[in-house]
């Protein structure tokens, strides 16, 4: 690697993520990222789950990279069980509103200045929330697809997660306003009911098996997907992993592939990473309050109307 040592901010007194923590300005942390990034002006991104809490969308993980819940629904489980896909979809219909209603935070937006200041080159998200897109990030490659869509899996139809859902709500009333606590990527836990008499929906064009467009565990990347990704890789020249504990191997494997390169790589994340012994520095620290802070010391703070600086 490029850079040899491997720097972790000391523990702060408050959780970093709280309104009342001190500010992260002066950090030799930040230091210590603010110098990696300038070295590095082809920075290949990697965000997870993390980064898009501050939105009100749960993560999947604690800080030691455990599962906070049960975990999510697998592929051959969709596709085989009857049982399975009423769950899936009650669970859906009630958590996929939260994503539905999330709003980019500081994270993206931060990562939209540096991408337009072409300090960042190729961003990859394992998220499927569509908050960097709409942040304004131009140049994102959705590893796990998008919960946005919904495909058939039988004639190929894409349709509206949004349509979708109002089909779900004149189906199945009866859970309308049910008590769900929101969970990852759309999903809720939805405490235990039966469910035999839930309508699963179809395809409105045909009829067919419908699932959101995005990658269940258990389930193969797209191969153009990963390629895309990993050429991105091989022309920057260092990596940032951003609120990930990478513990799917999906985007394990960039560091992996990043370290074989010699590229250095940075994460921020609150918490264990699979990667950590790959690290060149690791800033524990709260997503949203580093890359602003980070966007502010290279001129990239955002402005109101009148011009003036917000950090």
């Amino acid at each position: 690697m490029t850079d040899s040592a491997v720097v972790s901010p000391q523990p702060q007194p408050q959780p970093p993520s709280s309104p009342d923590a001190a500010p992260f300005g002066d950090s030799p942390a930040l230091d210590a990222l603010q110098a990696f990034v300038e070295r590095h002006p082809r920075l290949f991104v990697l965000t997870g789950a993390g980064i898009s809490t501050d939105s009100g969308i749960p993560g999947y993980r604690d800080r030691n990279g455990a599962w906070m819940r049960s975990p999510p629904i697998q592929y051959r489980e969709f596709l085989d069980s009857d049982h399975a896909r009423r769950r899936y979809w009650a669970r859906s219909m009630l958590g996929w509103p939260v994503v539905g209603r999330a709003r980019p935070n500081a994270s993206h937006h931060a990562l939209a200045r540096l991408g337009a200041a072409t300090r960042i080159g190729r961003l990859v998200t394992q998220n499927v929330d569509g908050l960097h897109q709409r942040a304004g990030s131009t140049d994102v490659i959705e590893l796990h697809g998008g919960i946005g869509g919904v495909t058939c899996l039988d004639c190929g139809a894409h349709h509206a997660r949004a349509a979708i859902q109002r089909i779900l709500e004149v189906d199945n009333p009866e859970l309308l306003g049910a008590e769900a606590e929101p969970a990852a990527d759309g999903d809720a836990h939805l405490e235990w009911r039966a469910l035999d008499t839930f309508r699963v929906p179809v395809c409105p064009a045909c009829g067919g098996l419908l699932k959101p467009a995005v990658v269940f565990f258990g389930e193969n990347v797209p191969r153009e997907r990963v390629a895309a990704a990993a050429r991105s890789l091989e022309d920057a020249d260092g990596m940032l992993v951003v609120g990930s504990s990478l513990m799917v191997y999906s985007g394990y494997r960039f560091c992996v592939w990043a370290n074989d390169q010699r590229k250095p790589i940075v994460a921020i994340n609150l918490g264990h990473t699979r990667a950590d012994s790959l690290l060149t520095l690791k800033v524990e620290a709260s997503c949203g309050q580093t890359l602003a802070a980070l966007a502010a010391r290279l001129g990239l703070a955002p402005r109101d109307a009148h011009g003036s600086l917000h950090v």
